[in-house]
């Protein structure tokens, strides 16, 4: 017979659950629930940061695309999103202001989602010039059989694939940051040292 006990958890959650070994109750809410959520919001935070970096290399890049997009002006939505990523990524990596920084990287990844999902890649991948290059003699040394095989109906398979990724990882993200915006960044974060949240 297993003995149930009630177990406190520290879990972002807040829900107390009936452990059948008990003596883990204390492993589970001094560690293991703190140390998977602060591995979870370092992991978050640095695929947040290194996506501001690489915007921060070309700030308006994405001007015409967040117009695009109706997000006017374009001049000053497109630096937004690097700040957004790169020190709203850092700030979830120490727990600093971690829900109001992941509501907004939340909201800007929400709309990544749905453009994703709203303008799939077109039915066509591969140029004239590619597809000419597959159907020669030639073609065979720059692609593996299998390779050509998947390419034969000029791409769209493959970029099926890739756009379903494409969405995949934008809902991934999305959640995961949105775990941080709802529940703050757990024990082992600034925030929970500093004794307060927003």
């Amino acid at each position: 017979m297993t003995i149930m006990t009630e177990h406190n958890s520290a879990n972002p959650a807040k829900s107390p659950t009936r452990l059948g070994i008990p003596v883990l109750g204390t492993f589970y809410d001094r560690f293991a629930e703190p140390f998977a959520w602060v591995a979870l919001r370092l992991a978050v935070g640095a695929v947040l940061a290194y996506e501001g970096w690489v915007k921060m290399g070309n700030p308006m890049a994405m001007a015409g695309f967040v117009e695009s997009l109706h997000f006017y002006p374009g001049w000053f939505w497109s630096p937004a999103l690097a700040v957004v990523n790169l020190v709203g990524g850092l700030c979830i990596m120490a727990g600093l202001l971690t829900r109001p920084w992941a509501l907004a990287n939340v909201v800007m990844l929400a709309v990544t989602l749905w453009f994703h999902y709203t303008h799939p890649y077109g039915p066509s991948f591969l140029t004239e010039a590619g597809m000419a290059l597959l159907a020669s003699p030639e073609g065979a040394q720059y692609f593996t059989a299998d390779a050509l095989r998947r390419l034969a109906d000029g791409g769209t398979g493959f970029l099926a694939q890739v756009q379903d990724k494409a969405i995949f990882a934008s809902l991934f993200w999305t959640g995961a940051v949105g775990l941080f915006a709802a529940f703050g960044g757990g024990a082992w974060s600034v925030d929970r040292r500093l004794g307060w949240e927003l």
